[in-house]
């Protein structure tokens, strides 16, 4: 697993999980935009265990919570 992980940072610049946690945010603030969906249901479609996971990820990476992003 270490090859991969240093092969991975290799190719993409970033360790697996920083890779996978980018992603799910950024597929949280796609479906905030959409506004059809409650935190909760958001942050289990973007992958996160629960509501407070989504928010402390989201206030860390982009500065603000879920719910002003909203």
């Amino acid at each position: 697993t270490a090859h991969f992980a240093r092969r991975f940072k290799t190719t993409t610049g970033l360790p697996p999980h920083r890779y996978i946690l980018g992603r799910r945010l950024a597929r949280a603030k796609q479906l905030l935009a959409q506004g059809r969906h409650g935190l909760a249901e958001v942050a289990l479609a973007a992958g996160f265990c629960d509501q407070g996971h989504l928010t402390r990820c989201f206030r860390q990476a982009v500065g603000t919570t879920p719910a002003v992003f909203a």
